[in-house]
């Protein structure tokens, strides 16, 4: 927990994709709103860094995931990234890049699961892990609530674009799922890693 390379480098990783998605975007007004999205996990594991609450090199590996896959969606709207690759491999007809990144956002329960189990802040695994899962959930409820309340009360374009429904009625619920499947993930490497160690 104490190595500083690994966070410190996937900060640097981070912020050359943030400020290679900066470079013209297809929507400023879409950019401004995901890339400050995906700056707020940065923030909050800044200050936990600083206040020397440090997580392994296999959490920051797994939560970087997130706000760098996020800041891409960004530069091109999540509809429009080049994911032409992933959805032919699976035969997908819409483009799933806001799905996969989606998942990515479960990868935080291994951190979370890490902080209480690791620090004694539960008791028992199982609270460490049920919580973790939880709080993801709780989580990917917010963040689709607020992606709702920004897409009605926004330029319609720009709303529909942090939307990113594609079309899909069930956007919402599957996003969620997304989170949730991430966020068991996350907890199974939790656990192998506990176990192994």
């Amino acid at each position: 927990m104490k190595n500083h390379k690994v966070p410190l480098s996937l900060l640097v990783v981070y912020l050359i994709v943030l400020i290679w998605s900066a470079v013209n975007p297809t929507d400023r007004s879409v950019w401004i709103v995901e890339a400050i999205t995906s700056f707020v996990p940065v923030l909050i594991l800044l200050i936990l860094y600083i206040k020397n609450i440090r997580f392994s090199g296999l959490a920051y590996f797994l939560m970087a995931f997130f706000p760098i896959m996020h800041v891409i969606g960004a530069h091109y709207t999540f509809a429009n990234v080049p994911f032409d690759w992933f959805d032919h491999l699976f035969g997908f007809t819409r483009n799933m890049y806001d799905r996969v990144a989606h998942m990515t956002v479960g990868f935080y329960a291994f951190g979370i699961a890490e902080i209480l189990y690791l620090r004694g802040l539960v008791k028992t695994k199982f609270v460490a892990w049920s919580y973790a899962l939880f709080a993801i959930m709780a989580l990917a409820a917010a963040y689709e609530i607020f992606e709702w309340l920004y897409a009605v009360n926004s330029d319609p374009s720009a709303g529909l674009a942090v939307l990113g429904s594609q079309g899909d009625i069930w956007d919402t619920q599957k996003d969620m799922l997304m989170d949730t499947i991430g966020a068991v993930i996350g907890v199974i490497i939790f656990e192998i890693r506990r176990i192994r160690s």
